[in-house]
């Protein structure tokens, strides 16, 4: 009987491990360490990296006015909160050749947090 609790209890504890709360707060200060690249809301506009704006649910390496680099040429993927967290943890481990020269992010918190921040960015910048 406790195996078949314990069984029963294993998809919670699947789903539940890798939620870490988000604070899109911390996550505007964990934004700092992109600043350098990346622009998001109402100004943002593309500098060394693309604006992030409405970066969930967009082709990964497709936005109008950015000349991304070769090694998004045969990527096909949509950006979600899943592959975005991969990315940012090792961005050239990810996308080899690409010109991004962020290191990454190691803390699952940050990475949250980073994610809640930039979530609340619509295409043209607002936020909801």
């Amino acid at each position: 009987m406790r195996f078949l609790i314990a069984a029963a209890a294993l998809p919670m504890i699947a789903f539940a491990s890798p939620a870490v709360a988000q604070d899109a707060a911390a996550g505007q200060r964990v934004f700092n360490q992109c600043r350098a690249c990346h622009m998001v809301g109402e100004n943002a506009r593309h500098t060394v990296g693309p604006h992030l704006n409405g970066l969930f649910g967009r082709v990964a390496g497709e936005i109008e006015g950015y000349n991304f680099s070769r090694a998004f040429d045969d990527i096909d993927k949509v950006w979600d909160e899943e592959n975005f967290a991969v990315y940012i943890r090792n961005p050239r481990e990810v996308t080899p050749g690409t010109r991004m020269v962020f290191a990454g992010l190691r803390n699952d918190q940050q990475i949250a947090d980073l994610t809640a921040y930039l979530k609340q960015f619509n295409e043209d910048g607002t936020t909801d």
